[in-house]
């Protein structure tokens, strides 16, 4: 692949997300973009070297015999600066192409023009980054279902499973639309089996599907099912506190994600909580557009350095 920079060559970016990777290669002279949009678990084997590999070669396919200018890369999985640092390392070692990689929640701050602030993932599960300079980056959550991912699809059908439990230890019975979502969605057989109907289920792809449920019964009327979005988007709201309490130095937010974009409860729920989790110093945005945009952006400030005669290379990642 070339390293050319002319007005004949193309950016691409990349979000990899936990569920689909979308690629998108732009002309620098404008004109129509091409994508390629295909499940994360066709081609991701979470080896760097080889996960680098298969995506230069999907690249190669999509500019074709045009020259690639920059790659901006946003992966979900790269949850420190050494990640990010290990799957760059990775594409550097087989294209001279100028390339950053950062983690996939990154993007969204980017596609919205944002620099340097808070970018949060509500999804299949959940994330808050912030890279406050180019040396320093800062996470709150990414710690998986079972333990964390407060306000993600994965989380929110566990917080619901709690919520349907300790409302059978407290005296309730059948009849709660949050309870009946659950038991049918789950196909769980008996009281009984509620935990392990669950815990069965494994990977939070699985359990996430089943999120919409949580969402409907919220809207039929469960007090119980407001409870645990209200809680979740509240989750969300803290995260980004965190890194306010750690130095991130923001003042925007923005959230995105399948689940906090296409459920308005739940977006609700996170811009009320960040109001009093900041006191109102940061503000909240919600990006529903596709986060692959901030990939573009991203490799698009690379060729802005290189044009200004600063380094070739990305941006510095630690």
């Amino acid at each position: 692949m070339s390293e050319c920079l002319d007005q004949k060559g193309m950016i691409v970016g990349i979000d990899i997300g936990g569920t689909k990777t979308h690629v998108q290669a732009v002309p620098l002279e404008g004109g129509k973009a091409r994508d390629l949009v295909l499940s994360s678990s066709e081609w991701r084997v979470r080896d760097w070297a080889l996960d680098a590999a298969r995506l230069l070669e999907m690249m190669a396919g999509l500019v074709e015999d045009r020259p690639l200018a920059a790659i901006g890369i946003g992966a979900h999985g790269c949850d420190d600066a050494e990640e990010c640092r290990a799957f760059q390392a990775a594409f550097a070692a087989n294209t001279r192409t100028p390339l950053a990689v950062v983690n996939d929640a990154e993007l969204l701050p980017l596609a919205l023009g944002f620099t340097g602030q808070i970018g949060v993932v509500a999804g299949t599960g959940s994330i808050a980054v912030c890279r406050p300079s180019p040396e320093r980056m800062l996470v709150a959550g990414g710690w998986g279902w079972i333990v964390g991912d407060e306000g993600s699809a994965a989380a929110l059908v566990r917080e619901a499973v709690r919520a349907v439990s300790r409302h059978f230890d407290s005296g309730g019975g059948r009849g709660e639309p949050l309870v009946e979502a659950i038991f049918d969605t789950l196909q769980i057989p008996s009281i009984p089996r509620l935990g392990s109907s669950l815990s069965e289920m494994r990977s939070a792809a699985a359990v996430g599907r089943h999120a919409v449920a949580v969402f409907q019964a919220a809207e039929a009327g469960s007090r119980l099912a407001a409870d645990v979005i209200r809680d979740g988007g509240r989750a969300l709201a803290q995260m980004v506190a965190f890194l306010e309490a750690r130095g991130a130095g923001a003042t925007h937010a923005v959230a995105g994600g399948s689940v906090i974009a296409g459920q308005p409860l739940l977006w609700q729920a996170f811009a009320e909580g960040l109001v009093r989790a900041s006191g109102g110093r940061i503000a909240a945005h919600l990006f529903t557009g596709n986060p692959v945009e901030g990939a573009c952006r991203l490799a698009t400030s690379l060729i802005d350095v290189s044009a200004k005669g600063g380094s070739r290379s990305a941006p510095a990642v630690s």
